[in-house]
């Protein structure tokens, strides 16, 4: 509901001034006559005009107040709003190899605080389609492109480590994610790459994959994930349970650069869990979706509505002030 002329509305402000001006034209017009003694008509009530003497006076006030709502248009409409996007298409590809069991991103190991960090980025994203990829020696699509991020977060919630035999497929891993990235009309694609190892299975090479990701416009982000140096890693003993090992950081950061550069992409090193936070909020913040809003309102008049009861209503008000409630001079 809107009005097309609200500047009538500043006429409401003459209501209080009318009542002002009756109740003032009503005082002096009391008569009063001097009485020795009033305690004979201290029982006596009014009768039923005098105590609804006011009502024509309000149903004009309430007639007023229609005919001016009235002539300040009132409008009732409904609006809408059509989006126009122009999303991007990403794919999540993920390191599942035994490694990632590495427990230098506290309080969580590698997978974990990855696992972590893709959800609070897929959360972020609204118009995105976004897919999952997982690689140790081999890879398999987690997840398609998808709009459904509830879908697509319950499947990252299932992923683990062991569920693909041992190694690290980087190749092949960027050949899944091109490959299902390469048919797509949106206009930007890209792949955010974590691994936290050295490419030792597959028989596709990282060097060959990123010439034909850059071949169909595909940019990929490529993230080592693991502090220099060593990190400790949980191992299963027979004989006194769980214990740690410590085991040397091997990541092919020169493979990783050469990847992102070729497809115009970036590489980052995540150091801990809130490193690897800060890449992804920067990748978030380099590819953001384009929303073009445009708005529609369709309004139709509905003065028609208020003249009737306010004719009415003072129809009524005439008609009860030349009856009932007749002033005799």
């Amino acid at each position: 509901m809107r009005f097309a002329n609200p500047i009538f509305l500043i006429l409401l402000g003459l209501i209080p001034v009318f009542i002002w001006d009756y109740f003032r034209r009503q005082k002096a017009r009391e008569a009063s006559i001097v009485f020795s003694d009033t305690s004979m008509a201290k029982g006596i009530r009014p009768g039923f005009r005098v105590r609804y003497r006011h009502v024509p006076m309000i149903l004009r006030m309430i007639a007023i107040f229609i005919f001016i709502l009235a002539i300040a248009r009132p409008q009732s409409g409904q609006e809408e709003e059509e989006i126009i996007t122009e999303g991007i298409d990403i794919m999540l590809t993920l390191d599942t190899s035994s490694s990632m069991r590495a427990e230098d991103f506290k309080p969580q190991n590698r997978l974990g605080a990855a696992k972590e960090v893709m959800e609070e980025f897929i959360k972020s994203r609204h118009h995105d389609r976004i897919g999952l990829v997982v690689f140790a020696r081999h890879s398999f699509t987690q997840c398609p492109l998808t709009l459904d991020y509830g879908a697509l977060l319950d499947l990252l919630d299932k992923i683990d480590i062991g569920i693909i035999e041992d190694g690290t497929a980087i190749g092949t891993a960027i050949a899944n994610s091109v490959n299902r990235l390469r048919d797509t009309t949106a206009k930007s694609k890209i792949i955010i790459l974590l691994t936290d190892g050295i490419n030792n299975a597959g028989k596709i090479d990282p060097s060959t994959a990123a010439k034909t990701a850059k071949a169909l416009g595909i940019k990929i982000y490529t993230i080592a994930a693991g502090r220099p140096g060593s990190a400790l890693y949980p191992v299963g003993d027979p004989i006194f349970g769980k214990r740690y090992v410590q085991m040397d950081t091997e990541i092919d950061e020169a493979l990783l650069k050469d990847i992102a550069d070729e497809t115009g992409g970036l590489y980052f090193r995540a150091k801990d869990e809130n490193g690897l936070r800060e890449i992804y909020e920067t990748i978030g913040n380099l590819e953001k979706t384009e929303i073009e809003t445009k708005e529609y309102a369709n309004y139709t008049e509905v003065a028609g509505y208020f003249l009737l009861p306010g004719l009415i209503i003072l129809l009524l008000e005439i008609l009860l002030s030349n009856s009932i409630f007749r002033k005799i001079p």
